[in-house]
């Protein structure tokens, strides 16, 4: 740093702010954004808080092109509860029955409400006008299954202003470049009860106390934990770097249940320093599904369906085999056929053995030109980070669907492979326990988006925000505001602030790579014991000796070793899961060396993990806890007919 730097903002690092709310919304994205508005219909006094700016903040901030799971929409022919069972039969009963139920029943409901506030799902123009995959009635626009019509291509860039909008028209109080560091609680009886958060001002460095009522966590999944490059970040994460599971952090210290902790994927396409920007190169899933692929010397590629019968056309490709009732959204060249996921290509080692050579390439000239148009033009562009990194300077650069291919550096063939040891908390990842209210096990504290076990995509956070914000409101009338302790707040003072006051001491990024490394080394692909507990002693050895001479000089680098603090906290939570689950599990994609044994009956169940004083406990929760999806639903949501009411098309 340039030593001349003068930092911008005023240092209010010796003050303290006091906010009162009925209802506080920790973090600002899709399902913060939700929350708060479905609070403050109910004549709610909100509080949001969001480390960014709550305009573009969050996973979301950029665009995204499809909203999943649409099913209570006007053209759909699937039903809320078929869609939800097949989410949970496709993860093996290790899924999360409550919130997809959720999404599928009111993700509709949540566009309208986006329509509403300005953002835009339809085609209104009519620019792809008599398209396979357009309802000339309603202007809808379908992805994936154009047979049944649940999945939606949506304008995603408009959404996040729209959602701003409406908070600050609804009078929601937003306190931006602000992150939430620790959950208040206080003893109630039996239980702990939330009564607020702490945190600080990122810019100025004001400490910040907020009470409330109910608090709703709504902040982002984990992230930097297996893998951290301080020098290639940014566009080649899907999610925004700073995006690394804060909520969990502070969910854990003070008690909150986890389950799932022990699910991680080998690392994907998005992951920091290892990977090209998402979708800037061709190939045949989500955004791009369902491209033409081609191999090197031009041959295409043939799509299969879910009975392995070779397609001849592309329209087929969107279509449902023969008897089967739909499919989910399109997978990778080398995916095995599921029963709910289709029409897929040939898995890749039967491509090599059948003479396709390496590389491939989506060839979009080969396709329609509204099927073309609609990737190359809507979806890519769209899609996070898509808009001006690809879409917009590829097409300054000279690209041309109509004349150029993109090669594909998919699963299976590409060039910089992922190691079995570099994971990511990625597809439907572990996360927050709750009940049908979306509470956790602390009173008053509830959950929604990446904050859940299973997470899934925007639709799922924007009809789980909602649902936890009218949760939330209804119960705040029956509490009354309640005061923090007073050594609790000076604890976390000293916390946050104490790497200011040490001068010559350990950069965050040191800590960051070091935290990875051991994750990489001791909790990989393959697990046993021995070297979960010794990655264990080696993160607590960096809470000792390394947390202790963390040093900064301004506020943001003061959040980014908080980041790090956080991102430590996960990674023990992480293997603390590991050792707690004595078996292997394909679903989970979890193998140990020293129970090899595949979820075994009495391990086949949700671990559910937490931590009080220091001394982790757990217990055994049945996959299917949570009952009839659509039975229990409308068991605690009688209160809603009436609203959904005003949703029907």
């Amino acid at each position: 740093m340039n030593n001349n730097y003068i930092w911008p903002y005023a240092n209010e690092m010796d003050q303290e702010e006091r906010v009162s709310s009925d209802v506080l919304v920790l973090g600002g994205g899709i399902a913060g954004c939700y929350a708060a508005i479905a609070a403050a219909r109910d004549g709610k006094n909100v509080v949001l808080v969001e480390k960014g700016a709550t305009i573009r903040s969050g996973s979301a901030g950029t665009g995204f092109d499809h909203w999943e799971s649409a099913c209570t929409n006007p053209c759909s022919k699937v039903t809320a509860e078929e869609i939800a069972k097949a989410y949970i039969d496709e993860q093996d009963g290790y899924s999360n029955g409550i919130a997809h139920y959720i999404e599928c029943e009111e993700g509709w409901h949540r566009l309208k409400d986006m329509e509403s506030f300005g953002g835009k799902i339809r085609d209104t123009e009519g620019e792809f006008e008599g398209a396979d995959f357009r309802d000339e009635k309603t202007g809808l626009m379908f992805a994936y299954d154009y047979e049944n019509k649940f999945t939606i291509r949506v304008w995603g860039s408009t959404f996040k202003p729209a959602l701003y909008n409406e908070l600050k028209r609804l009078g929601v109080k937003i306190y931006d470049r602000v992150e939430a560091t620790a959950l208040l609680v206080k003893k109630d009886g039996d239980h702990d009860k939330g009564i607020g958060a702490m945190g600080m001002n990122v810019h100025t460095g004001k400490f910040m106390i907020f009470s409330s009522k109910t608090t709703i966590l709504t902040m982002s999944r984990p992230a930097r934990v297996w893998l951290f490059d301080s020098d290639q970040v940014g566009l080649c994460e899907f999610r925004p770097t700073q995006s690394i599971g804060s909520g969990h952090a502070m969910g854990y210290r003070v008690g909150m249940e986890f389950t799932m902790m022990e699910k991680s994927v080998k690392g994907e396409f998005s992951a920091s320093g290892r990977s090209f920007p998402p979708y800037s190169t061709g190939n045949n899933h989500n955004t791009w599904y369902a491209a033409t692929m081609v191999d090197s010397r031009g041959v295409e590629i043939p799509y299969v369906d879910r009975d392995g019968n070779e397609l001849k056309t592309v329209k087929e490709r969107y279509y449902p085999a023969k008897g089967q009732k739909f499919f989910l959204k399109g997978g990778v060249i080398d995916n095995p056929k599921y029963e709910y996921r289709g029409p897929e290509t040939l898995e890749f080692d039967e491509l090599i053995r059948r003479g396709y050579q390496l590389p491939f390439y989506a060839d979009l000239g080969r396709m329609p030109d509204e099927e073309r148009r609609v990737i190359w033009g809507m979806m890519v562009g769209e899609e996070g980070k898509t808009k001006i990194p690809v879409l917009k300077n590829f097409n300054e650069r000279g690209f041309d669907p109509l004349k150029h291919c993109l090669q594909s550096y998919g699963t299976g063939w590409q060039s910089a492979s992922f190691l079995a040891q570099e994971r990511q908390l990625f597809g439907a990842p572990g996360g927050i326990f709750h009940d049908w209210n979306l509470e956790t096990n602390i009173t008053g504290v509830y959950a929604a988006g990446d904050q859940l076990f299973a997470s899934d995509c925007c639709g799922f956070a924007a009809a789980t925000g909602y649902y936890a914000g009218r949760k939330a409101a209804s119960a705040s009338e029956n509490y009354i505001q309640e005061e923090a302790d007073k050594q609790k707040i000076l604890e976390e003072k000293n916390r946050l602030y104490a790497p200011l006051y040490v001068k010559e001491g350990m950069e965050w990024r040191e800590l960051n790579k070091a935290i990875s490394k051991v994750m990489q080394n001791y909790c990989g692909g393959v697990k046993n014991d021995m070297l979960l507990e010794q990655g264990l002693l080696l993160l607590e050895s960096y809470e000792k000796e390394f947390v202790p001479i963390l040093s900064c000089k301004n506020p943001h680098e003061l959040m980014r070793t908080h980041e790090v603090m956080d991102i430590l906290t996960v990674s023990k939570m992480i293997i603390q899961a590991c050792l707690l689950r004595k078996s292997s599990s394909i679903p989970l994609c979890f193998e140990r060396s020293d129970y090899p044994e595949i979820d075994p009956k009495e391990n086949d169940c949700f671990l559910v993990i937490s931590q009080k004083d220091g001394v982790v406990s757990s217990r055994k929760v049945p996959k299917d806890y949570y009952g009839d999806v659509k039975i229990e639903y409308e068991k605690y949501n009688q209160d809603y007919k009436e609203e959904a009411l005003k949703y029907v098309e």
